[in-house]
């Protein structure tokens, strides 16, 4: 029986999730630790549609990487940043669409909401479960946010805390009509396939209706609109309870999807 190497395993991998019509998620593992590169790359080497492209294991090598690797998940050991303010924002600006998990062995309330803000899609602990792995990165893939919910009540918090500087209604955005409509829709867990439905418009006049709420709200998602409603209270039909259950049922319904 011929035997084949990691990457040829993947490669093959890859060409038979594609015939069978799956999207394949492409990683790229950041670690600093080879058993954790290792142990994840047999994790994901038993699912068919996900498939590791690259793995780096220093900060220095990851810019060049995510260039070099094309790639819809970066698993990113949370170590590798810490003390650093800027490297979320650096490897967003050079991988714009790449969606970013941190693996970290504690939480901190601070560290975590600054993660959030900064365009992260998920935190995951280093001891967590391969089904429970793979689950995540099918969620995230998928455009969702993997977000528990000690993490949101903290992002809720220091949402609420920053509230003074703009509670002032001369300061509010104007909002017409039809985006109050979408905001509302999106305070109660809507999709934009349902919006669309209930508006009477299609998914892409959706999309860009949120992207112009987005500008002028100053927030980058749906995750980001659902915290800004909830203590603007923007929007009067959406109650705090609405707002509340948007955001912690963001694993479900799709919190970054544009």
């Amino acid at each position: 029986m011929a035997e084949f190497t990691p990457e040829q395993q993947e490669a093959k991998q890859g060409e038979s999730t594609a015939q069978a019509g799956k999207p394949l998620i492409r990683i790229l593992l950041a670690d600093s630790q080879a058993i954790y590169r290792v142990g994840m790359r047999k994790v994901f080497a038993l699912e068919d549609d996900i498939r590791v492209v690259g793995q780096v294991e220093r900060m220095d090598d990851l810019h060049a990487a995510l260039t070099r690797h094309p790639s819809d998940v970066l698993l990113l050991e949370g170590n590798l940043i810490a003390g650093t303010t800027d490297a979320i924002p650096e490897i967003v600006r050079i991988a714009p669409e790449i969606k970013i998990i941190v693996q970290t062995v504690g939480t901190d309330e601070a560290h975590t909401v600054e993660l959030y803000r900064r365009g992260v899609r998920g935190i995951i602990p280093r001891s967590i479960a391969p089904e429970l792995l793979v689950k995540c990165v099918r969620k995230i893939a998928g455009g969702e946010t993997w977000i528990d919910n000690q993490s949101v009540n903290w992002v809720i918090e220091a949402y609420r805390s920053q509230a003074t500087a703009i509670t002032n209604p001369k300061s509010q955005p104007r909002l017409s009509p039809k985006e109050l409509s979408i905001i509302a829709c999106i305070t109660q867990g809507k999709r934009n396939k349902e919006i669309a439905f209930q508006l009477g418009t299609t998914e892409q006049v959706v999309k860009n209706y949120l992207r112009k709420i987005y500008d002028k709200l100053g927030v980058s998602d749906r995750l980001e609109l659902a915290l800004y409603c909830l203590h603007h209270q923007i929007h009067k039909k959406a109650t705090e309870q609405e707002a509340v259950a948007a955001v912690k049922t963001a694993n479900g319904s799709g919190a970054h999807q544009p």
